[in-house]
C-alpha cells in the first residue's frame, strides 16, 4: 500500500525525473570545449543565509554506492572524475596507507572511464561524449595542459579539500552532457537482459530490480542513504532467494517510489515536517490545499513569521464554513508517512490513510482537544515539537521517549485516544521538574479527555478553563494545593521556594502523606494576610473542601494528570482576576 502510493504519486507529479535519471545537487561543473580543454569550472552555489547551496541537476541514476569502486555515468566526486586528493589527507596518512589510496584512486578513475566507455558506440558520435573522452584519455600533452588549467583555477584548492561531485558541460551549452539526446536515448531504455518479473506492487510484468535505491533524508540515517525494501543477510531470505528476490518489485515501480519519496524527504520539500525522532512526508491522491498547509499546522513556525501557524489552523477551522471541502476535494485520499532510522534499514514508525475531509475532522479534533486557559502572551495553538519536549528532561529534542513521536502522529490522524506514555510522560516531567505549565497542562487534558471519550466510566470531561462543578478528587485537590500555595506566596513575597517546590510530587501522588501539615501550615500564612484576603481564601478552601471527605492515600496516573489540570485551572484563575483587577484600578 505504502509503494503503490507513492508511485500514484511520482506518476502525479510530472516534473520529477524520469526511469534512468535522479536530481542530484552539484556543486561544480567542469566546462570544456569539443577538444576536450578545460574552459572553467563553473561554481554552481547560491548563498543562502550563511551556507552555500549547490544547484540541482538532473543526471544519469548513481550507482548504489559499497565498500567497493561503483562509479555513476558522466558524474561522480573529485576522487572518480580528477583523481583528486587534497595533501591534508595524504599528510595523515602512513606511507603504506598513502600508497594502498593512491592504487584505489587510480582504480576509482580508470572505472568511471570505463563506464562512459560502456555506453553503446552509437553514442561516441556525439560531440558531447567524445569531449569527456578527450579530456579524460588523451596524450601528455593534452593532459598536462589540462592539468595546469586545474591547478590555476580559483576553485582547485576547495576542491581537492572537499571531494565535492563534478560532472562536466560543453562550451556554448546550456545542458550537461550527461543530459544531451544522446545519452538520454541510452539510458531511457529498459534493460530485458534480465528476469521478467509479475511485480508485486503494480500486478504488471516487469523487470526484475534486485537493489532499491537508496532513500536519503531520513534523520538519524546513513547519510548514504538506507532502504525501506532490503534483504542483505541469508537470515532474511526465504526457499533460496537473494536480495529483492524475495519481494519481487519491476524496474519502474521500484525508481517511481524510491524517486517520489527522496523528493518528499529532500531539503526544499515542502511535504515534510520532523517529529521526534520520525521523519514525516504526506501527499494526497491529487492535489489539495491540506497538501500546502499541513506542514504548517504541525511544525515550529518560522522565527521570521510566528503567526503562520495560527493563520494555518484558524483557516482549518474556517474550512467547512467556506466550502473548502468541497465534494470532489473532501473524498481525496491523503497519506502521511512516518519514518525512522533502523541501522542500515528505514522503519516505518507509522503510516495513515484517510480522505481529506476526515484528515481536517481529526486535526480541528487535536487542537479543540488541547485548547486550555494560558496566559495572554502564550501561543493560541502549539506545535508537536513544543509538546514533545514539554515531555522530555531538560526540554531538548534528542531526550523526548522513543516511539511517542510516532504513537502521537497514529493517535491524532486515526481519532483514537493518546497514548499512555504520553500522558505518562507529561507527569513525570511535571512531577521532576515541579512546573505545570502550558504545553504539559494542554497535553494533559487533551490525553485525560480522548480516554474518557473511549472509557465505560463516564468521568467528566476537563473544560478549557476552570470548572467549580467537576468534584473529582484529583482535579479538587489540584485546586486546594494552589490555593494554599497562593497563600503562601502573598503571605511571605520574599520566600525563594514555595509549598509547590517540596511538596509537588508528594500531594500529587500521595496527598494524605502531606496535607494534613499543608493545612496546618496555610493557618499560620492566613494569619498574615489582611482581612478582605484572609475571608476570600477561607471561602475558597471551604468550597473545595466541601467536597474532599478525606484526602486519598494514593491517586492513580489519571487523577495525578487532573490534580495537575487543578492546580493549572486555579493558578490561572488568581492571575486572571489579580490582571482584571489591575486593569480596573
Amino acid at each position: 500500500m505504502i509503494l503503490q502510493a507513492l508511485c500514484d504519486y511520482y506518476k502525479r507529479k510530472s516534473d520529477l525525473p524520469r526511469l534512468g535519471f535522479e536530481t542530484k545537487a552539484i556543486p561544480f561543473v567542469i566546462e570544456i570545449n569539443a577538444a576536450g580543454h578545460l574552459v572553467q569550472i563553473e561554481d554552481t552555489r547560491t548563498i543562502e543565509g550563511k551556507k552555500k547551496i549547490a544547484h540541482n541537476f538532473l543526471v544519469p541514476q548513481g550507482e548504489k554506492k559499497t565498500s567497493g569502486v561503483a562509479t555513476n555515468l558522466l558524474w561522480d566526486n573529485a576522487e572518480y572524475v580528477l583523481r583528486a586528493c587534497g595533501t591534508d589527507k595524504l599528510a595523515k596518512m602512513s606511507m603504506e596507507r598513502r600508497m594502498k589510496y593512491r592504487l584505489r584512486l587510480r582504480e576509482m578513475h580508470s572505472a568511471f572511464i570505463e563506464q562512459i566507455k560502456a555506453l553503446p558506440e552509437s553514442v561516441y558520435e556525439d560531440t558531447g561524449l567524445t569531449a569527456v573522452l578527450n579530456f579524460l584519455v588523451s596524450d601528455f600533452k593534452h593532459m598536462k595542459a589540462n592539468r595546469k588549467r586545474l591547478k590555476a583555477d580559483p576553485l582547485w584548492l576547495e576542491i581537492l579539500e572537499t571531494n565535492p561531485v563534478l560532472t562536466f558541460r560543453l562550451n556554448g551549452d546550456l545542458e550537461l552532457v550527461c543530459q544531451r539526446s544522446a545519452v538520454r536515448a541510452v539510458l531511457e531504455k529498459v534493460e530485458t537482459d534480465t528476469e521478467e518479473i509479475t511485480c508485486s506492487v503494480s500486478g504488471e510484468i516487469d523487470v526484475f530490480e534486485r537493489l532499491h535505491t537508496s532513500i536519503k533524508g531520513v534523520w538519524g540515517a546513513q547519510s548514504s542513504g538506507a532502504n525501506i525494501v532490503s534483504f542483505n543477510k541469508a537470515a532474511f531470505n526465504s526457499f533460496g532467494k537473494e536480495q529483492g528476490a524475495n519481494a519481487p518489485v519491476g524496474k519502474r515501480v521500484a525508481f517511481a517510489y524510491t524517486t517520489a519519496l527522496n523528493y518528499l524527504l529532500s531539503k526544499e520539500s515542502t511535504q515534510r515536517i520532523q517529529v521526534g525522532d520520525a521523519s514525516t512526508v504526506f501527499w494526497s491522491e491529487k492535489h489539495t490545499d491540506l497538501e500546502n498547509t499541513f506542514a504548517d499546522l504541525f511544525d515550529e513556525p518560522p522565527k521570521d513569521d510566528p503567526a503562520k501557524q495560527t493563520r494555518a489552523i484558524e483557516a482549518l477551522f474556517q474550512a467547512p464554513q467556506i466550502g473548502a471541502l468541497s465534494y470532489d476535494g473532501g473524498k481525496t485520499p491523503f497519506y502521511v508517512l512516518g519514518l525512522a532510522p533502523n541501522a542500515a534499514r528505514i522503519s516505518v514508525r507509522f503510516w495513515q490513510v484517510g480522505t481529506v475531509a476526515e484528515m481536517y475532522a481529526r486535526i480541528r479534533w487535536h487542537f479543540e482537544d488541547l485548547e486550555i486557559d494560558h496566559a495572554s502572551y502564550e501561543k493560541s495553538y502549539l506545535s508537536l515539537f513544543r509538546l514533545l519536549v514539554a515531555t522530555a528532561t531538560q526540554g531538548k529534542s534528542e531526550n523526548i521517549p522513543p516511539n511517542l513521536a510516532g504513537e502521537f502522529m497514529r493517535a491524532i490522524f486515526a481519532g483514537l485516544p493518546y497514548p499512555q506514555t504520553l500522558l505518562q510522560a507529561a507527569v513525570r516531567r511535571i512531577r521532576a521538574e515541579r512546573e505545570v505549565n502550558y504545553p504539559r497542562a494542554a497535553l494533559i487534558k487533551a490525553c485525560l479527555n480522548r480516554q474518557a471519550r473511549y472509557s465505560p466510566s463516564h468521568e467528566k470531561e476537563i473544560t478549557v478553563s476552570l470548572d467549580d462543578s467537576n468534584t473529582n478528587p484529583g482535579y479538587r485537590i489540584g485546586r486546594l494545593f494552589a490555593a494554599l500555595e497562593k497563600i503562601q506566596e502573598e503571605s511571605s513575597p520574599s520566600l525563594n521556594a514555595t509549598i509547590r517546590d517540596r511538596f509537588y510530587g508528594a500531594a500529587s501522588s500521595t496527598p494524605v502523606t502531606v496535607f494534613a501539615n499543608l493545612m496546618k501550615l496555610k493557618n499560620h500564612h492566613l494569619a498574615k494576610l489582611e482581612e478582605g484576603r484572609k475571608r476570600y481564601f477561607e471561602k475558597l478552601i471551604g468550597q473545595l473542601m466541601s467536597d474532599i471527605n478525606d484526602f486519598p492515600a494514593h491517586l492513580s496516573l489519571a487523577d495525578q494528570g487532573r490534580f495537575a489540570i487543578g492546580y493549572y485551572h486555579q493558578r490561572q484563575a488568581f492571575f486572571t482576576k489579580s490582571e482584571s483587577t489591575t486593569k480596573g484600578e
